[in-house]
């Protein structure tokens, strides 16, 4: 069954290109680089280059091919939204689109109208912001549609800010607009940007992001969270394949990873993907392992959660079982991103710290510290690390 579920998420990686990072947490949305060559240390000198940026955001950085994509907001009111291009070898900027948001603006002040990570099939760019305002582009920014979800559904908004990024799969961009008033979630024509389908979700603040799903089928689902639990859809049609109703966090997101599905229920509950799509049967269930904010990341089959005071524990993804915790330099709001045996961890003060979890205890083997206030978790693409604050995009490692 694993031999299955590795081959599927090959080709799946294949498929995105293996080097690129194209959505939140990477090419199958777990924070694992397909590619193990992201810099086994870090130190002052892994800066291969720094730009500054127009505006604020919690969004992560996405790659395609020799470039970077950004989302930023700017202004007093943060309704001035940014999509931006950088070459990835050099970071010059190759172009930058503005549009002025349609819908609420309003959120935390902690957070940012730049909240949700955009996402590309290779061929376009998806960026949605917490403004509800759903752009596309082609790679070299022209505007192929643009859709202000609020003027669809006026009540689809909370007083913090949404954040949940998007995901693409057979022609569909999938968007959760989950909240406690107008609460959907929505699949869209990655061409014209028109509605394939609408759910009714449940009416509750949702922060979380859905997830791809590789079936050994052939199929792909679309996993969406909330804090009644999980539902698999069909990307196409919306069509529930199988729902998991032992309610789940509405912050941290689940993770896949080798035909197992890692869900922020109860601490952390790990769900065995079926052949045949049908539902999942639960493997084990751990409260030791619970979450913050921070979603779950998979390593060599030890899974690891990240706590808000930087206290990194891990357990063995196969019976749930803790096997050791390391204390960080915490605070944390960004999830970490995983390399070979390394995960790398960023805390809200800009520190970068490498973890070798191949070590015993996991041990910090290295760390640089950036200056500024990270939220956004971040990603990894042909051998570099791509972090952004408020202020600034870094590539580490390779130039």
């Amino acid at each position: 069954m694993k031999s299955i579920f590795t081959c599927i998420a090959v080709i799946f990686c294949l498929c995105a290109t293996a080097a690129d990072w194209p959505q939140f947490r990477g090419p199958l949305g777990n924070g694992v680089a397909a590619v193990s060559d992201a810099p086994a240390k870090l130190d002052a000198n892994s800066v291969a280059w720094s730009v500054d940026l127009p505006g604020r955001g919690l969004s992560s950085p996405i790659i395609v091919g020799d470039r970077v994509f950004m989302t930023c907001s700017s202004g007093p009111k943060q309704d001035r939204l940014h999509i931006v291009c950088f070459n990835s070898t050099d970071g010059s900027k190759l172009w930058e689109r503005q549009f002025w948001a349609t819908g609420r603006t309003t959120c935390h002040e902690k957070i940012s109208v730049a909240a949700p990570s955009p996402a590309s099939d290779g061929q376009r760019v998806f960026a949605l912001f917490s403004s509800n305002d759903l752009i596309c582009l082609d790679l070299e920014g022209n505007l192929q549609w643009l859709r202000g979800l609020m003027r669809d559904y006026p009540d689809a908004s909370n007083s913090l800010g949404m954040s949940s990024s998007l995901v693409t799969a057979d022609g569909a961009l999938v968007a959760m607009i989950e909240n406690d008033g107008q609460s959907i979630t929505a699949g869209l024509d990655v061409k014209t940007g028109m509605n394939l389908w609408k759910l009714n979700r449940p009416k509750m603040a949702n922060w979380t992001s859905p997830v791809t799903i590789p079936v050994p089928d052939g199929r792909t689902l679309i996993g969406l969270q909330s804090g009644k639990g999980f539902v698999a859809v069909e990307p196409r049609t919306g069509k529930s394949v199988w729902e998991y109703n032992d309610g789940a966090s509405t912050v941290p997101s689940s993770t896949l990873s080798d035909g197992v599905l890692f869900v922020p229920s109860q601490g952390i509950t790990a769900l065995a993907i079926q052949a045949n799509g049908s539902t999942p049967k639960q493997l084990w269930r751990s409260g030791q392992l619970r979450p913050s904010t921070s979603s779950p990341v998979v390593l060599n089959k030890m899974v690891f959660t990240l706590n808000d005071a930087g206290v990194l524990t891990c357990g063995d993804a196969t019976d749930g079982s803790r096997k050791w915790q390391l204390r960080l330099k915490g605070p944390y709001s960004a999830t970490p991103v995983g390399a070979g045996v390394n995960l790398y961890c960023v805390n809200e003060a800009g520190l970068v710290q490498v973890v070798d979890t191949a070590q015993p205890e996991g041990a910090v083997i290295g760390e640089i510290n950036l200056g500024q206030t990270i939220l956004s978790t971040p990603s990894i693409a042909r051998g570099a690390l791509f972090i952004r604050s408020d202020g600034k995009l870094w590539k580490l490692g390779k130039s």
